[in-house]
This record gives structure tokens, C-alpha cells and sequence, in this order.
């Protein structure tokens, strides 16, 4: 396995070697990171981090942080709609539909994965909030713990101490009589602060049935103290938007949707409404023994959905409360006269999970299912850094987390649609899981460096994933509690940083022990833990500054996710023997591709240009890969037009440019051979957008 992985590296760093024959130039000051969960320069630290800044926001023509993401090396987006991030979810190092469980989203260092399936509200930060998203692969497992299989993404908000005192007020309309407005405000005066953001979006979509309304409002009050600072952050969301299911594909019932109905619907009566308020304070203090830092949060999410389902109506109402508590201290102190920074800290989390299931909004208020569950993770963290010498940085870190959950779901059989339903027994689960993470960084020359990590991650299974039916002959509702899944990673990579480029190639490889997975297959079984599997793969990364007038970036993963060992046991009414040994994990594509350019060609004025390629992959519930139909590879191209002068800003952008007809989620019918369902995208649309700043 390490001659592979350094095979790779060597392979890689030839490729590199061969682009990056330049004169030095400048990129710039290397940013500010959190991979220690403190601000902290990484360039000289065991990290394989990526940064999108305000800038790079600003110029690409991605109108979503899914979006943003997916530009990025290791990173795949699934999309249903294609409507502002209604139903998006990101997936980094080729876990399919499972990404989401294994890749850790944060917010100012906070968790927005909950535990359920709903997925991030990746619209309740609009992209004029945000100060930097910042990348971390293959790392956070210690210092984050729970889910960060792949590695964490933390979106930074910004922060009204860091810039002066503006107001900007910007307006967009588009394709799909899609409009969105927004308000950003800064005022800081002695050592207070203050920021607004306020944002409205409206949209018919692309599809019937896809109307999509959002709202959000973020204030932040920041007090600066002598040796530290305070800030108190509190945020509100609401969406409302329409659900219209998939466009099915059955040849031998001469059925296709997407070619005869692209963007009609089969659902014209579902929808879906989240509304959401945050609040979280931070403080930071230096002391003569280091740095201190507190943070308190609380998060409220209330979801509720209605699917008609052919005259069997589901209404449902999920409530989610999530309390944390993070103290945590940084001790610079030498280890043995060696430069030395050890991070110590304890997490606390606290769900309160409330699900109410009914035939309609009327009966809600008798529903025929209960559930109620909570859900406490405690962890404690150590994770330190030493300077070995001059060029050689080691990284040790250690974490143990508890997780307990208890669950209930009470059932009214006289309550309206109740008559033939049930009501699983309460059940809880005690667990205990632990993390490590060893690393070294060593610079090797003045421009190269190369890095090496290895550790231990594991992730537990969410309250959706253990509500579940039970086999026959009862078919009855019950809390199938899973193990733990753990994953030990390897990760191997080689960089070159001059004043105006970055080339990095990096080599990884994920063994994963007990993979939470759906078995769409076997009758009684729903989610299950799975025998052995195994993602690897290589990402190159290069940016390029050619004069100041024109960067240039590009990226590349391959990503190979195969099932080690296994058979599903499946059922008469699917399939049976299902074997899954050596096969693909579906939905993650082996190739990617991403080539990006930004020239200013003009005084203030700029345009920039994204073509992403992604290769074919398997349909989801397709893990014996025999289905014999595959979601097409597709090419798009995005062109974003932007002219600033005296304030004002005006831009003009194209998302897939050449009317590319895709989809990058679609789901096999385990039940009839050749039936699936896709979700189709966008073809041409395109986005004015006039902004204007005071000062």
C-alpha cells in the first residue's frame, strides 16, 4: 500500500514538475486557517487545506457554496433540482450517497450536520456572509470528531473586526424568473462592531413544481477586550419550495421522461418548508499560559414536508434543537527545548430530536407516529504540534467520544390513517469511539515540501438511519441501533509553492470497517453496517498567476470506492444474494476535472471561466453494479462577465454555457429490472447581478 501510494506521489509530482517550469512570482500571503480550531498559519504545518476566499466568491460564477465546492479537488456534488441549493449535498473522497454522514460541515467551527438525513441548509448562509470556506481533507477526525471520516469543510463567516465601515446592497435576476436581493452592512467604532446580512431569493426553478422561496437574516456584535475578544452571533432562515420528484426511465414500458417530460412532474403536490434560528457567543482570551477560547451554541431547525404519493398522503413535522459547549485551550510551550503547541479541549453536544407523522396538515395534531429521541456526544481532544527541527513538523493527536441516545415512538392506532401502521418499542445505544491522527511536514527545499498522515475516524449512526421496518411477517416499525463505523486513512502528498503558483499532488487511501449503508435489497433491514470497503485514489491541484492580469487553476481527482467483502442477502420481491465483493460504490465518479481561468482584460473589468468534466457512475441502489445503465459522464461550462467602478459592480453570468442536458443523481428501481428515476439540471441560464457599495 505505501509503495502505491508513493508510486502515485512520484507519478504526480513529475506531472507537476513539468507545469510549474516558471519564473517565480507572487500568489500572495498564505492565509489564516482553523485546522487547529485556533487562527493559525498552516503552511508550515502536516495540513492539506484548501481556501475559497471572499475573493474567489466574488469572481466565480458558482452561485452556491455546493457549487463552490464541487470546483474544488476531491469534492462531487449531488443535486436533485438544480434550484439554489434546495436539495444539494457534497461528497469528499467518493462515499456516495453517504457523503454527507462522512464529510463534517461547520459553521464558525460549529456542526451543521445534524443528526438526522435532512442534510445542510446550505442556503441559510448566503454567499455575501461569507469570509472564507476552509478545506480540510483527510484531517479533523481528532479535533471534530463524529463524521469526519473524509475530512471537514468549516464555513467562515465574516466578522465586523476585520473590515470598515460599509454598506452594500446588491439585486440579481435570471433565468426562471429567479430573483435575489441582499443587504450587507458594517459598522465598527472604538472596539465594538457591528455586521447585518440579510438576503431573499425567489425562483420557479427549472422543473414544475419547483417553486423555491428562501429568506435569511445574520447579525454579529463583536467586542474587542485587551487581549482578546467577544461575539455574539445570531442568525434566522426559512425556504419554502416545491418537490417534483424524479423524471422516470423504464425502455421496456417504452417510458422516458427525460427525453418526452424533462421538466415536468410526478409530484405536483409535494413540498417541503424548513425554517431555522442560531445563536452562538465566543470568547477568546490571551493568558500567560496561551490562548483560551469558549463556545456556547444553539441551533433550532423545524421541517416540515408533505408527499402525496398517489393517494396515500405522508405529512410530517420534524423538530431538531442542538446545544453545544466547546472550551478549549492552546498551550505554546517547548517540549524538550523544541518549539511545541499543544490544543486541549472537551465537546459537548445535545439533540433534542421530535418527529410527528400524519395523512395531512389538518390531522397533525393527532399523529399516528411519535418519535421523540436524544442524542448527547462528550468528547475530550489532545493535539499537539512539534517542531522537530527547522523543516520537520510532527503532528500527534488523540480523541475519545461517548455517544448515547434514547428513543420512543409512541403509535395511536384510532388517530386518522393510523388504522394499519405501528409503533417501534423504545430502545437506546451507549457507545464509545476514539480517534488518532499522526503527521509530519518536511521541507525539503525552499519550494517543496511533502507530507504524510495517518489515523483513525469513526462516525455513528443518526436517528433516521435506526428508525426503520422490521421483516415479515409483521413489517412493524422498530430502532435498529448500528455499530460504530471506523475508517483508518493514509494519505501521502508532495507540494511546491512559489510567489505565483501552488501545485499539489496528494495520494490517499480510506479502509473502512462497518460502513452505515442502506440495503435497499433485503426486507427488514434498512440501514446495516457492511462488510470492509475501501476508497482511494490521487488529486492534483495547480494555480497559476500569469502577470496580474490572468490566473489560471486547474484540478484533477481520480477516486477508486470498491466494496472489500460481501453479499446482500436481498428478498424475494428485489433481489436475492446480492454480491457487492469487488464491486463500485455507486454515485462517485472516477474522474473529474476542473480548469479554470480569471482575466482582467480590461481596467475593472474581469471575466473568469470554469469547465468541469465528470465521468459516469453507478445509480444508486445499483452496489452489485449490475443494472447495466449508468449516470452519464457530462461537461459544463460556467462564464461570469464583472465590471467595478466607483462603487458599483455589475456582472453577467452563464451556467452551463453549451445547454448541457445532465443529471448527477438517479436512483435504480430495485424492484423492476430497467426502471430508474434521474433528477435533471439546468440547461443555459443566466444571472444579472448589480451591486453598489457605500462607504
Amino acid at each position: 500500500m505505501l509503495f502505491r501510494i508513493a508510486a502515485a506521489i512520484a507519478l504526480a509530482a513529475a506531472s507537476l514538475r513539468a507545469v510549474a517550469a516558471d519564473p517565480a512570482v507572487t500568489v500572495g500571503e498564505p492565509v489564516i486557517v482553523t485546522a487547529t480550531r485556533f487562527e493559525d498559519r498552516y503552511l508550515d504545518k502536516p495540513v492539506n487545506a484548501t481556501v475559497i476566499t471572499a475573493e474567489d466568491i466574488k469572481n466565480s460564477a458558482a452561485k452556491t457554496v455546493p457549487d463552490l465546492l464541487s470546483e474544488q479537488a476531491g469534492i462531487a456534488m449531488h443535486d436533485f433540482f438544480g434550484n439554489n441549493a434546495a436539495a444539494a449535498a457534497v461528497d469528499l473522497r467518493g462515499f456516495g450517497a453517504t457523503g454527507t454522514q462522512n464529510t463534517l460541515i461547520l459553521l464558525d467551527g460549529r456542526r451543521l450536520s445534524d443528526n438526522d438525513l435532512s442534510g445542510v441548509q446550505w442556503w441559510a448562509v448566503p454567499l455575501a456572509a461569507i469570509e472564507r470556506i476552509e478545506i480540510v481533507r483527510g484531517s479533523g477526525a481528532v479535533l471534530y470528531g463524529d463524521g469526519a471520516t473524509t475530512g471537514v469543510i468549516n464555513i467562515i463567516t465574516k466578522s465586523p473586526a476585520r473590515i470598515g465601515n460599509i454598506a452594500v446592497l446588491q439585486g440579481s435576476a435570471g433565468t426562471y424568473d429567479t430573483r435575489e436581493g441582499q443587504l450587507y452592512a458594517n459598522y465598527f467604532t472604538g472596539n465594538v462592531g457591528l455586521n447585518l446580512i440579510a438576503s431573499g431569493f425567489r425562483s420557479d426553478g427549472y422543473r414544475d413544481n419547483n417553486t423555491n422561496h428562501q429568506n435569511n437574516v445574520q447579525a454579529e456584535v463583536r467586542l474587542l477586550t485587551g487581549r482578546g475578544d467577544m461575539a455574539l452571533k445570531v442568525g434566522t432562515d426559512d425556504q419554502n419550495v416545491g418537490l417534483p420528484g424524479a423524471r422516470t426511465v423504464q425502455p421496456s414500458a417504452g417510458i422516458d421522461q427525460l427525453q418526452t417530460d424533462r421538466r415536468g412532474t410526478s409530484t405536483p403536490l409535494d413540498y417541503a418548508q424548513r425554517t431555522g434560528t442560531r445563536a452562538t457567543l465566543d470568547w477568546r482570551q490571551e493568558t500567560g499560559m496561551g490562548e483560551f477560547s469558549l463556545g456556547l451554541g444553539w441551533r433550532d431547525k423545524q421541517q416540515k414536508s408533505y408527499f402525496d404519493q398517489s393517494g396515500f398522503p405522508d405529512y410530517r413535522v420534524a423538530d431538531l434543537d442542538v446545544w453545544s459547549v466547546s472550551p478549549r485551550m492552546r498551550f505554546p510551550q517547548p517540549l524538550a527545548g523544541l518549539p511545541n503547541t499543544l490544543v486541549a479541549g472537551i465537546d459537548w453536544y445535545h439533540w433534542d430530536y421530535r418527529l410527528r407523522v400524519s395523512n395531512s396538515q389538518t390531522n397533525i395534531g393527532q399523529p399516528f407516529n411519535s418519535v421523540d429521541a436524544t442524542q448527547e456526544n462528550s468528547a475530550i481532544y489532545l493535539y499537539n504540534t512539534t517542531q522537530l527541527s527547522p523543516r520537520l513538523t510532527l503532528v500527534a493527536g488523540a480523541r475519545g467520544e461517548r455517544y448515547r441516545i434514547n428513543a420512543s415512538d409512541f403509535y395511536d392506532p384510532t388517530a386518522p390513517g393510523g388504522a394499519f401502521g405501528s409503533g417501534a418499542p423504545p430502545g437506546s445505544q451507549d457507545e464509545t469511539e476514539h480517534a488518532y491522527e499522526l503527521a509530519l511536514r518536511y521541507q525539503f527545499a525552499a519550494e517543496w515540501a511533502a507530507i504524510g498522515r495517518i489515523g483513525r475516524s469513526y462516525r455513528f449512526a443518526n436517528v433516521d438511519e435506526i428508525y426503520e421496518f422490521s421483516g415479515p411477517p409483521t413489517f412493524s416499525r422498530e430502532f435498529q441501533f448500528l455499530q460504530p463505523q471506523t475508517a483508518h486513512f493514509y494519505e501521502a502528498s508532495l507540494e511546491r509553492r512559489r510567489e505565483r503558483s501552488v501545485l499539489r499532488a496528494t495520494a490517499f487511501q480510506i479502509d473502512v470497517d462497518d460502513e452505515i449503508h442502506l440495503d435497499v435489497y433485503s426486507t427488514g433491514i434498512g440501514n446495516t453496517n457492511l462488510p470492509p470497503s475501501r476508497r482511494r485514489g490521487v488529486e492534483l491541484e495547480a494555480q497559476q498567476a500569469l502577470g496580474s492580469a490572468l490566473r489560471l487553476t486547474g484540478n484533477y481527482t481520480y477516486t477508486q470506492a470498491k466494496f472489500l467483502e460481501g453479499v446482500l442477502p436481498g428478498s424475494p420481491f428485489t433481489q436475492q444474494d446480492v454480491v457487492i465483493a469487488g464491486k463500485t460504490v455507486p454515485l462517485v465518479s472516477r474522474h473529474r476535472l476542473n480548469a479554470g481561468a480569471t482575466w482582467t482584460f480590461a481596467p475593472r473589468t474581469r471575466v473568469t471561466a470554469l469547465l468541469a468534466y465528470v465521468s459516469d457512475q453507478f445509480m444508486e441502489n445499483d452496489e452489485g453494479n449490475t443494472f447495466g445503465v449508468k449516470i452519464p459522464a457530462y461537461t459544463v461550462v460556467d462564464l461570469k462577465l464583472a465590471w467595478e467602478d466607483r462603487g458599483w459592480r455589475i456582472a453577467a453570468a452563464v451556467n452551463n454555457l453549451l445547454g448541457e442536458k445532465y443529471y448527477n443523481y438517479a436512483v435504480a428501481s430495485p424492484f423492476v429490472a430497467g426502471r430508474y428515476n434521474a433528477y435533471p439540471l439546468p440547461e443555459r441560464t443566466v444571472t444579472m447581478t448589480a451591486e453598489y457599495t457605500f462607504r
